[in-house]
This record gives structure tokens, sequence and C-alpha cells, in this order.
């Protein structure tokens, strides 16, 4: 969780933006807002990709409901989220 129970703040990777750009529907905006809330509140909330440890640990969430699935890191200090990967 980050800490004191705040909220981690939500970047975009330059890819993840693109995507984002691409996004028109209500109902894919509202799905993705709801997996950011998810991962902002609770960085753990997603799986561990398994990778090498040289990077930072790419994480994915996915919420089969909604139909989201995100790819994400967290920083260091676990205050920010940056979002890798979008697909709705």
């Amino acid at each position: 969780m980050a800490p004191h129970g705040r909220r981690a703040r939500i970047a975009f990777s330059d890819a993840a933006a693109k995507q984002l750009e691409n996004l028109t529907s209500e109902a894919e905006l509202h799905a993705l807002d709801r997996a950011l809330v998810v991962i902002s509140v609770d960085p753990d909330a997603g799986e561990p990709l398994p990778g090498d440890t040289t990077g930072p640990q790419l994480r994915q969430y996915a919420d089969d409901v909604e139909r989201v699935r995100l790819l994400y890191w967290v920083t260091a200090l676990r205050t920010v989220v940056v979002v890798a990967y979008i697909e709705v």
C-alpha cells in the first residue's frame, strides 16, 4: 500500500499514453479508470511477471469483469505507478 494510506500517483509510459489516446468509448474509459484506482490504492494488487531483477519489477493487473489488463511497475518509494501497457 502507498505510504500513509495515500494513493500512488499514476503516470503513463509513452506507449501507454498513445494507447490511452485511442480509447474513445465511455465504457472503456470507465473500466480503465476503475482499474487505475485499484492499482493506485494498492500497487501490489497485480501479479509480478517473471523477468530479470536488473530493472523495476513489471506487474500485471487484470480485471476479468471490466475486461481490463494493465502492465505496470511501481517506483522505489511506492509513490508512483507507471503504466506501461493498456488493454481494454
